[in-house]
């Protein structure tokens, strides 16, 4: 049977010929006798540093579309908020951070972060560079989340 590492540089290689992460995931069902949740294939295509986060993000919203039972609908409705800053705490458990999650920016960057246990903020994965005024609207929007006890 094969291991997490030939589905990983088979995902690689997918991503790079341009198909979506639902036809990936069935594509390693029929390949690999693997069923594998559309979340569990997000996380995977997280962990690899080949692939074009952008590109992907444009795919994923062509296919929501086509297909909105692929659609991750928390992204989708955060993603049509241009103009105000969206905090969302990721439920996953991130080794080494206190909490993490994503950020959709004012000015339309997002990317993800992660707060560690020595109470550092730190942000991964942007689409581009944030404005000064985007992280005043972070840091009250995440003041906002902790102090509901979302945390």
């Amino acid at each position: 049977m094969s291991g997490e590492n030939d589905i990983k540089k088979f995902m690689a290689q997918k991503l790079g010929e341009g198909l979506s992460l639902a036809e990936i995931q069935k594509l390693i069902e029929e390949k690999f006798n693997k069923r594998m949740t559309f979340l569990d294939i997000r996380l995977m295509a997280s962990a690899l540093d080949t692939v074009d986060w952008e590109k992907e993000a444009a795919r994923e919203k062509a296919e929501a579309e086509k297909d909105p039972e692929t659609a991750d609908k928390p992204e989708k409705d955060t993603a049509d908020k241009k103009g105000k800053c969206v905090v969302e705490l990721s439920k996953l458990v991130k080794p080494g951070a206190v909490a993490h999650g994503s950020v959709k920016f004012p000015s339309g960057v997002s990317g993800n972060w992660v707060l560690d246990q020595m109470g550092r903020l730190g942000m991964e994965k942007n689409t581009g560079e944030p404005t000064e005024a985007d992280l005043k609207a972070f840091q009250k929007e995440l003041q906002k989340l902790f102090s509901r006890g979302g945390a």
